[in-house]
């Protein structure tokens, strides 16, 4: 068996948040997704899951404390996705804004070409990723030009 390997902890940076918080914005009471019109309901600065749906309303306070939790725990899922791989400080706050909005940084194939060093084929990727019920976003276009912006700093 395999010692468990420690990955070194990273944080996203005060620029990371930054975007997250620039393009989730903050919403103290419930929404519905708007690819959807439904599912799944968002609160806070992009938060969703169990117990969040119609009627749903935070504290700024909740809300902050959810992002905190939030960014390092997509924080923590980038790195494993990531591995070894050298990546710079903004390339890992792209990497991990990207995976906060979408929950697909293991399944991405700009994970895949940035773990293999084509961070050109890495930054290139994002503009794939602006769908959300079947249809361009342009809320997701702009996203996806600031993080593969960030990604190339």
């Amino acid at each position: 068996m395999l010692p468990f390997l420690q990955l070194p902890r990273r944080r996203v940076s005060a620029a990371g948040i930054a975007l997250i918080k620039q393009f989730e914005g903050c919403r103290l009471a419930a929404y519905p997704d708007p690819g959807t019109g439904g599912d799944p309901w968002t609160i806070g600065w992009g938060a969703t899951g169990k117990g969040i749906g119609p009627g749903t309303v935070w504290t700024q306070e909740q809300a902050d404390a959810r992002l905190v939790a939030d960014v390092a725990r997509h924080a923590a899922e980038v790195l494993r996705a990531i591995g070894k791989a050298p990546t710079t400080q903004g390339q890992f706050d792209a990497l991990a804004s990207f995976h906060y909005n979408t929950g697909a940084i293991r399944r991405a194939t700009l994970t895949r070409l940035h773990v293999a060093g084509d961070n050109a084929g890495a930054a290139a990727q994002f503009a794939r990723w602006v769908f959300a019920g079947g249809r361009v976003l342009r809320g997701l276009v702009r996203r996806r030009e600031a993080e593969a912006a960030l990604y190339r700093s």
